[in-house]
Protein backbone atom coordinates (compact mmCIF):
# COMPACT_ATOMS: atom_id res chain seq x y z
CA UNK A 1 0.00 0.00 0.00
CA UNK A 2 1.40 3.26 -0.89
CA UNK A 3 2.62 5.35 1.90
CA UNK A 4 1.57 8.82 2.21
CA UNK A 5 3.37 11.41 4.29
CA UNK A 6 2.40 14.03 7.05
CA UNK A 7 4.43 16.89 8.24
CA UNK A 8 4.82 20.06 9.25
CA UNK A 9 6.96 22.87 8.49
CA UNK A 10 11.06 23.13 8.74
CA UNK A 11 12.41 23.68 12.07
CA UNK A 12 9.35 22.18 13.41
CA UNK A 13 7.43 22.88 17.04
CA UNK A 14 5.36 21.46 19.16
CA UNK A 15 2.23 21.93 17.03
CA UNK A 16 4.17 20.85 13.87
CA UNK A 17 5.21 17.41 15.53
CA UNK A 18 1.74 16.91 17.11
CA UNK A 19 -0.12 17.49 14.61
CA UNK A 20 1.44 15.54 12.48
CA UNK A 21 1.28 12.61 14.99
CA UNK A 22 -2.25 13.38 15.31
CA UNK A 23 -3.45 13.90 11.86
CA UNK A 24 -1.51 10.22 10.85
CA UNK A 25 -3.92 8.75 13.91
CA UNK A 26 -7.26 10.38 11.78
CA UNK A 27 -6.51 9.25 8.30
CA UNK A 28 -5.34 5.77 9.66
CA UNK A 29 -8.44 5.56 11.46
CA UNK A 30 -10.51 7.05 8.79
CA UNK A 31 -9.90 5.33 5.81
CA UNK A 32 -6.95 2.25 6.69
CA UNK A 33 -4.78 3.71 4.32
CA UNK A 34 -0.68 3.59 4.80
CA UNK A 35 -0.09 7.02 6.30
CA UNK A 36 3.38 7.74 8.21
CA UNK A 37 4.23 11.05 10.25
CA UNK A 38 7.68 12.53 9.88
CA UNK A 39 9.49 15.53 10.47
CA UNK A 40 11.42 18.45 8.56
CA UNK A 41 13.75 19.08 11.39
CA UNK A 42 15.54 18.23 15.29
CA UNK A 43 12.88 17.91 18.45
CA UNK A 44 13.14 20.63 20.51
CA UNK A 45 13.11 19.85 24.67
CA UNK A 46 9.95 21.15 24.73
CA UNK A 47 8.28 18.84 22.03
CA UNK A 48 10.17 16.15 23.99
CA UNK A 49 8.83 16.62 27.05
CA UNK A 50 5.16 16.44 25.05
CA UNK A 51 5.98 13.15 23.33
CA UNK A 52 7.46 11.42 26.45
CA UNK A 53 5.01 12.58 28.70
CA UNK A 54 2.72 10.82 26.15
CA UNK A 55 4.79 7.74 25.74
CA UNK A 56 4.87 8.52 22.02
CA UNK A 57 7.93 8.02 19.48
CA UNK A 58 9.50 11.35 17.80
CA UNK A 59 8.41 10.90 14.04
CA UNK A 60 11.12 9.97 11.60
CA UNK A 61 13.49 12.87 10.02
CA UNK A 62 13.44 13.57 6.88
CA UNK A 63 14.61 16.80 4.20
CA UNK A 64 13.09 15.91 0.72
CA UNK A 65 10.19 14.15 -0.98
CA UNK A 66 10.29 12.47 -4.09
CA UNK A 67 8.25 13.44 -7.32
CA UNK A 68 4.91 12.62 -6.99
CA UNK A 69 5.17 12.00 -3.52
CA UNK A 70 1.16 11.86 -1.45
CA UNK A 71 1.72 14.24 1.69
CA UNK A 72 -0.59 16.15 3.51
CA UNK A 73 0.72 19.29 5.28
CA UNK A 74 0.15 20.46 8.74
CA UNK A 75 0.62 23.85 10.61
CA UNK A 76 2.50 25.31 7.24
CA UNK A 77 1.65 26.26 3.42
CA UNK A 78 3.92 28.31 2.80
CA UNK A 79 6.55 26.10 -0.21
CA UNK A 80 9.59 27.95 1.44
CA UNK A 81 8.92 26.37 4.76
CA UNK A 82 8.09 22.73 3.77
CA UNK A 83 9.87 20.11 2.35
CA UNK A 84 13.08 20.88 -0.37
CA UNK A 85 10.72 18.78 -3.84
CA UNK A 86 7.23 19.84 -2.71
CA UNK A 87 6.72 21.97 -5.38
CA UNK A 88 6.61 18.22 -6.96
CA UNK A 89 4.89 16.14 -4.45
CA UNK A 90 1.13 15.35 -4.57
CA UNK A 91 -0.19 17.50 -1.94
CA UNK A 92 -3.58 15.64 -0.98
CA UNK A 93 -4.65 18.08 1.72
CA UNK A 94 -3.51 21.23 4.12
CA UNK A 95 -4.59 21.74 7.44
CA UNK A 96 -3.35 25.14 8.71
CA UNK A 97 -4.08 28.33 11.07
CA UNK A 98 -1.49 30.57 9.04
CA UNK A 99 -2.00 33.15 6.27
CA UNK A 100 -1.48 31.23 2.99
CA UNK A 101 1.27 32.20 0.64
CA UNK A 102 3.28 30.71 -1.94
CA UNK A 103 0.89 28.06 -2.30
CA UNK A 104 0.01 26.83 -5.61
CA UNK A 105 -1.02 23.03 -6.89
CA UNK A 106 -1.43 20.97 -10.06
CA UNK A 107 -4.51 19.58 -8.50
CA UNK A 108 -7.57 20.15 -6.44
CA UNK A 109 -7.23 18.98 -3.09
CA UNK A 110 -8.87 19.38 0.42
CA UNK A 111 -7.84 22.55 2.30
CA UNK A 112 -8.51 23.54 5.94
CA UNK A 113 -7.12 26.73 7.22
CA UNK A 114 -9.11 28.60 10.60
CA UNK A 115 -7.33 31.53 12.11
CA UNK A 116 -7.11 29.70 15.43
CA UNK A 117 -4.19 29.93 17.84
CA UNK A 118 -3.43 26.23 16.89
CA UNK A 119 -3.56 23.26 14.42
CA UNK A 120 -4.19 20.92 17.03
CA UNK A 121 -7.69 22.80 17.91
CA UNK A 122 -8.40 22.19 14.53
CA UNK A 123 -8.17 18.92 14.24
CA UNK A 124 -9.74 18.45 17.12
CA UNK A 125 -13.01 19.52 15.26
CA UNK A 126 -11.91 16.77 12.89
CA UNK A 127 -12.53 14.07 15.96
CA UNK A 128 -15.84 15.89 16.59
CA UNK A 129 -17.02 16.20 13.14
CA UNK A 130 -15.68 12.73 12.08
CA UNK A 131 -17.61 11.25 15.58
CA UNK A 132 -14.27 9.57 16.07
CA UNK A 133 -13.23 8.73 19.52
CA UNK A 134 -10.82 11.14 21.61
CA UNK A 135 -8.11 8.36 23.56
CA UNK A 136 -5.66 9.95 25.99
CA UNK A 137 -2.50 10.26 24.09
CA UNK A 138 -4.40 11.59 21.30
CA UNK A 139 -5.69 14.05 23.96
CA UNK A 140 -2.10 15.13 25.84
CA UNK A 141 -0.74 15.41 22.12
CA UNK A 142 -3.40 17.97 21.08
CA UNK A 143 -3.33 19.75 24.66
CA UNK A 144 0.72 19.61 23.99
CA UNK A 145 0.37 21.91 20.93
CA UNK A 146 -2.49 24.07 22.05
CA UNK A 147 -0.35 24.71 25.19
CA UNK A 148 2.46 25.52 22.66
CA UNK A 149 1.27 28.18 20.27
CA UNK A 150 -1.17 29.66 23.06
CA UNK A 151 1.68 29.98 25.51
CA UNK A 152 -0.82 28.54 28.18
CA UNK A 153 -3.75 30.59 26.31
CA UNK A 154 -1.99 33.84 27.28
CA UNK A 155 -0.83 34.74 23.55
CA UNK A 156 -3.22 37.29 21.66
CA UNK A 157 -3.34 34.62 18.49
CA UNK A 158 -5.72 32.29 21.57
CA UNK A 159 -9.14 32.20 20.18
CA UNK A 160 -11.95 30.36 22.24
CA UNK A 161 -12.03 27.78 20.10
CA UNK A 162 -8.65 26.66 21.67
CA UNK A 163 -9.84 27.68 24.88
CA UNK A 164 -12.60 25.09 24.94
CA UNK A 165 -10.56 22.52 23.41
CA UNK A 166 -8.02 23.08 26.01
CA UNK A 167 -10.82 22.47 28.95
CA UNK A 168 -12.22 19.08 26.90
CA UNK A 169 -8.75 18.01 26.49
CA UNK A 170 -7.61 18.28 29.71
CA UNK A 171 -10.89 16.41 31.13
CA UNK A 172 -9.88 13.14 28.19
CA UNK A 173 -5.74 13.35 29.45
CA UNK A 174 -6.97 13.39 33.14
CA UNK A 175 -4.30 15.65 33.87
CA UNK A 176 -3.99 19.32 35.14
CA UNK A 177 -3.58 21.17 31.97
CA UNK A 178 -2.05 24.13 33.72
CA UNK A 179 0.41 22.72 35.36
CA UNK A 180 1.92 20.17 32.90
CA UNK A 181 1.58 22.64 30.28
CA UNK A 182 3.81 25.31 32.61
CA UNK A 183 6.29 22.37 33.13
CA UNK A 184 6.63 21.83 29.35
CA UNK A 185 7.03 25.22 28.37
CA UNK A 186 9.85 25.91 31.07
CA UNK A 187 11.24 22.62 29.54
CA UNK A 188 11.47 24.07 26.27
CA UNK A 189 13.38 27.18 28.04
CA UNK A 190 16.55 25.51 29.27
CA UNK A 191 18.67 26.58 26.37
CA UNK A 192 21.95 26.05 27.88
CA UNK A 193 23.33 23.11 26.02
CA UNK A 194 22.71 24.75 22.22
CA UNK A 195 25.34 26.71 20.41
CA UNK A 196 24.46 29.89 18.80
CA UNK A 197 24.10 27.83 15.26
CA UNK A 198 21.30 25.47 17.03
CA UNK A 199 19.84 28.59 18.90
CA UNK A 200 18.70 30.53 15.64
CA UNK A 201 17.31 27.65 14.14
CA UNK A 202 14.66 26.16 16.46
CA UNK A 203 12.02 27.95 15.73
CA UNK A 204 13.08 29.57 12.58
CA UNK A 205 10.55 30.62 9.18
CA UNK A 206 11.74 31.54 6.29
CA UNK A 207 9.49 34.15 4.30
CA UNK A 208 9.43 35.83 0.51
CA UNK A 209 7.69 38.34 -0.02
CA UNK A 210 7.90 41.43 -2.14
CA UNK A 211 11.06 40.18 -3.64
CA UNK A 212 12.69 40.11 -0.35
CA UNK A 213 13.86 37.16 1.94
CA UNK A 214 13.78 37.14 5.28
CA UNK A 215 13.78 34.97 8.19
CA UNK A 216 12.21 35.07 11.85
CA UNK A 217 13.41 33.06 13.88
CA UNK A 218 11.43 32.61 18.30
CA UNK A 219 13.23 31.22 21.12
CA UNK A 220 11.21 31.04 25.14
CA UNK A 221 12.96 31.90 28.02
CA UNK A 222 11.93 32.58 31.47
CA UNK A 223 14.90 35.24 31.11
CA UNK A 224 16.08 37.75 28.07
CA UNK A 225 19.21 38.32 29.39
CA UNK A 226 19.86 34.61 30.19
CA UNK A 227 19.93 34.74 26.32
CA UNK A 228 20.67 38.08 24.85
CA UNK A 229 23.90 37.80 27.22
CA UNK A 230 25.20 35.79 23.97
CA UNK A 231 24.32 38.34 21.74
CA UNK A 232 27.99 38.62 20.00
CA UNK A 233 27.66 34.70 18.92
CA UNK A 234 24.37 34.87 17.70
CA UNK A 235 24.89 38.07 15.69
CA UNK A 236 27.75 36.24 14.65
CA UNK A 237 26.03 32.84 12.93
CA UNK A 238 23.00 35.25 11.83
CA UNK A 239 24.94 37.42 9.87
CA UNK A 240 26.98 33.81 8.34
CA UNK A 241 23.39 32.87 7.74
CA UNK A 242 22.35 36.20 5.92
CA UNK A 243 25.57 35.52 3.74
CA UNK A 244 25.17 32.21 2.99
CA UNK A 245 20.76 32.55 2.43
CA UNK A 246 21.43 35.84 0.39
CA UNK A 247 18.97 37.07 3.13
CA UNK A 248 17.45 40.54 3.84
CA UNK A 249 16.61 40.34 6.96
CA UNK A 250 17.04 38.40 9.65
CA UNK A 251 15.09 38.95 13.00
CA UNK A 252 15.63 37.05 15.88
CA UNK A 253 12.98 37.16 18.61
CA UNK A 254 13.75 36.23 22.54
CA UNK A 255 10.25 36.02 24.19
CA UNK A 256 9.67 36.04 27.78
CA UNK A 257 6.94 33.37 28.53
CA UNK A 258 6.49 34.79 32.42
CA UNK A 259 5.79 38.47 32.01
CA UNK A 260 5.22 38.16 28.52
CA UNK A 261 7.80 41.06 26.19
CA UNK A 262 10.30 40.36 23.80
CA UNK A 263 13.47 41.24 22.60
CA UNK A 264 14.66 41.50 18.88
CA UNK A 265 17.89 41.44 16.89
CA UNK A 266 17.34 42.56 13.77
CA UNK A 267 20.31 42.24 11.13
CA UNK A 268 20.64 42.42 7.21
CA UNK A 269 19.97 45.81 4.94
CA UNK A 270 16.78 45.58 5.39
CA UNK A 271 17.17 45.92 9.39
CA UNK A 272 15.69 49.09 9.55
CA UNK A 273 12.10 47.26 8.45
CA UNK A 274 11.78 46.54 11.86
CA UNK A 275 12.11 50.15 13.31
CA UNK A 276 8.98 50.77 10.63
CA UNK A 277 7.23 48.00 11.48
CA UNK A 278 7.24 47.96 15.33
CA UNK A 279 7.51 52.21 15.34
CA UNK A 280 10.77 52.30 17.32
CA UNK A 281 14.02 52.62 16.73
CA UNK A 282 17.11 49.96 16.83
CA UNK A 283 19.56 50.16 19.75
CA UNK A 284 23.27 50.68 18.57
CA UNK A 285 23.50 46.73 19.21
CA UNK A 286 20.87 46.11 16.55
CA UNK A 287 18.29 44.75 19.56
CA UNK A 288 14.85 46.68 20.36
CA UNK A 289 12.70 45.38 23.07
CA UNK A 290 8.90 45.34 22.25
CA UNK A 291 6.58 45.23 25.53
CA UNK A 292 4.02 42.89 25.33
CA UNK A 293 4.62 40.81 21.82
CA UNK A 294 5.15 36.92 22.37
CA UNK A 295 3.27 35.89 19.07
CA UNK A 296 5.77 35.77 15.73
CA UNK A 297 2.08 35.47 13.55
CA UNK A 298 0.08 37.93 14.97
CA UNK A 299 2.28 40.48 16.52
CA UNK A 300 5.30 40.16 13.95
CA UNK A 301 4.86 38.81 10.72
CA UNK A 302 2.15 41.07 10.14
CA UNK A 303 3.83 44.10 11.11
CA UNK A 304 6.99 43.17 9.01
CA UNK A 305 4.78 42.30 6.34
CA UNK A 306 3.11 45.60 5.86
CA UNK A 307 6.53 47.55 5.77
CA UNK A 308 8.78 45.22 4.28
Amino acid sequence: MEEILVFGHKNPDTDSICSSLVKTYIETKRTGENYKAVRLGNVSKETKYALDYAGVEEPELISKVDEGQKVILVDHNEFPQSADGIENAKIQEVVDHHRIASFQTKDPLYYTAKPYGCTATILFEEFKNLKLEIEKTQAILMLSAIVSDTLLLKSPTCTEKDVNAFNELEKIAGIDAREYGLEMLKAGTDLSTFSAEELINIDAKKVEENGKTFVIAQVNTVDINDVFVRKEEISFEIEKVIAESKLDLFVFVITDIINSNSKIIALGNDKEVTEKAFNNKLDSDDSMVLEGVVSRKKQILPQILEKI
